[in-house]
């Protein structure tokens, strides 16, 4: 059969792996951490069952990222359970440049730290292979049954076919949520950063510069928002997929979304009053894309109208400049998360005089023609009433220059999930949002997953330039992650994903999704209806009622 790789082709021999097929290719391998080919991933120690053409997989990738995190994160377990058998250990969210763990009962020192580097460092150097053999569901159960992992028993039972890969390292038997490397000599490059009081971060290799690990990126605010999040967890009792099962074989799912509403709209209220006691006049309301930022927004606005203000809401993409007179990219692209999408100078003059008791014409946007409208809304602020505006670009720096700063209260939205398949294996804040997203566009927009999917990368990097950098400036955050919405989501999303075909160049991200809704409960209509009217989960799945009238 022929393999294909950019303009080289070669004939590979039947039982050929991967790697081999590189080697034939004459592609340099430094770096390379799997292969795609269409819509699946092969690991480089794969056989290659079919022709066609293979792309490597580097840290350059989305993909590539994930699979060296994923064969990070099994070194670190052999590290731990090498140094301290029997603790469990439970891996958890994106943190300042790496992924999140810590051990439940025993807090990590700073001697703890340096051991498992050192640890993690002998294992790495030592090259061991990373062994995948599949194992039949029970023999897999009754393994982690043996081996005091309750949690991943508890979700293999509900796997839905009858075998599973499972990789050995070292001694140790895990499942992980997709490939891996060959061995650990693979992925040397790595830190370790204690957080007092919290756990540790593992730092993965930095995209840029491979031959270092991911700068430590502090973010004090964001890790509060955590930890009330770990928080609502013990209150709800729900830390992993199948405790969502548990509570709808329970007949308790009900009840749990009820509490995890009022823990939402407590959140929301604790703002409320902050805004109140400081005299606030300028909400700047931000947040990466589907983190329901306009929910959010008119919640407080409830909030506010409990505590006596009668508070006006302004939308930043109201201040959008023509289409026309945006900058043009390198690659004839047009950056619309871009700062300079947005008439800056009209904005801050206008929230000035609005400040100082003057009346100004607030711009109507029509994405319809991607131009102002020619008439805008009038408005003028009574005295101590609040305007709140809501816009992915609300706490950059530049936005609120000139204005005063004391009259201002950052709010920082984001949906920071915080529930896991299972111990080891996380599910990223980045794909559930991903998923909200292509439901409300399949929702409001009639827009297919495909082309969601197509338009996801770009949004994702123009959050990483243009909105995560100042998340930190917030004066409040909020978590709107509801540990209930997965089912949800999946009630929407599953049949429109199952229904992306293997050729098509978003097969890959369809499926790993796919995949993880797997592991989540089918709930009924019924059900549904338990979502109130002003749920932030309402804005992605449709019935919302925050703005409406009458």
């Amino acid at each position: 059969m022929i393999i294909k790789c950019g303009n080289r082709s070669v004939k590979a021999e039947a039982g050929a792996s991967v790697i081999l097929c590189l080697l034939g290719l004459l592609v340099d391998t430094k770096g390379v951490l799997a292969v795609q080919q269409g819509g699946r991933v092969l690991e480089l120690t794969d056989v290659i069952t079919r022709e066609g053409e293979i792309r490597p997989l580097t840290l350059q990738d989305e993909e590539g990222r994930r699979i060296y995190e994923r064969s990070l994160r099994f070194v670190a377990l052999l590290a731990f359970r090498r140094l301290m058998p029997g603790q469990q250990v439970r891996i958890e969210y994106s943190v300042g440049g790496g992924v999140f763990l810590h051990t439940p009962g025993r807090e990590l020192t700073e001697a703890d730290a340096d051991a498992l580097r050192t640890e993690m460092q002998r294992i790495t150097a030592a090259n061991l292979p990373f062994d995948k053999r599949e194992w039949s569901l029970d023999d897999a159960i009754a393994y982690f049954e043996e081996d005091g992992q309750p949690d991943k028993v508890e979700l293999l039972k509900r796997r839905p076919v009858p075998f599973i890969n499972l990789y050995e390292c070292g001694g140790m038997w895990d499942y992980f949520y997709g490939a891996m490397v060959p061995s650990t000599g693979y992925v040397q490059v790595f830190g370790v950063q204690h957080l007092p009081g919290r756990g540790l971060a593992i730092l993965t290799a930095d995209p840029e510069n491979p031959t270092q690990h991911a700068r430590y990126i502090d973010r004090p605010k964001h890790l509060q928002v955590f930890d009330q999040s770990a928080k609502w967890c013990a209150i709800l009792g729900v830390q992993n997929a199948p405790d969502i099962h548990r509570l709808l074989e329970q007949k308790r799912l009900r009840a749990f979304i009820r509490v995890n509403e009022a823990l939402h709209d407590k959140a929301i209220a604790d703002i409320a009053e902050t805004i109140v006691r400081r005299g606030s006049r300028i909400i700047l309301i931000a947040g990466p894309s589907s983190s329901g930022k306009t929910t959010t927004t008119g919640r407080l606005a409830v909030h506010l109208r409990v505590l006596g203000l009668e508070p006006v809401m302004i939308s930043l993409d109201d201040y959008y400049r023509d289409r026309h007179e945006l900058p043009v990219e390198p690659d004839g692209s047009v950056d619309l998360e871009a700062l300079h999408t947005i008439d800056v100078p009209l904005f801050r003059a206008h929230m000035q005089r609005l400040l100082a008791g003057e009346t100004v014409e607030i711009p109507r946007y029509s994405f319809h023609t991607g131009c102002r409208m020619a008439q805008g809304v009038p408005l003028k602020l009574q005295p101590g009433q609040p305007v709140l505006v809501e816009g992915i670009h609300g706490l950059n720096p530049e936005l609120s220059k000139g204005i005063d700063d004391s009259v201002i209260h950052r709010i920082f939205v984001s949906a920071l999930t915080c529930i896991n398949l299972d111990d080891h294996n996380r599910i990223r804040t980045t794909d559930v949002r991903l998923l909200r997203r292509i439901v409300r566009d399949n929702q409001f927009r009639s827009t297919p997953p495909e082309e969601t999917l197509a338009m996801w990368p770009s949004v994702r990097r123009g959050e990483e330039t243009w909105i995560f950098p100042h998340q930190e400036r917030a004066d409040s955050m909020i978590n709107t992650a509801l540990h209930y919405e997965l089912p949800v989501l999946g009630h929407y999303a599953y049949s429109l994903l199952k229904a992306i075909p293997p050729e098509n160049p978003h097969y890959l991200t369809a499926r790993r999704l796919v995949k993880m809704l797997n592991y989540f409960p089918d709930i009924s209509e019924a059900l549904l209806d338990e979502v109130p009217p002003l749920s932030l989960l309402r804005e992605f799945v449709g019935g919302c009622t925050i703005e409406k009238e009458g």
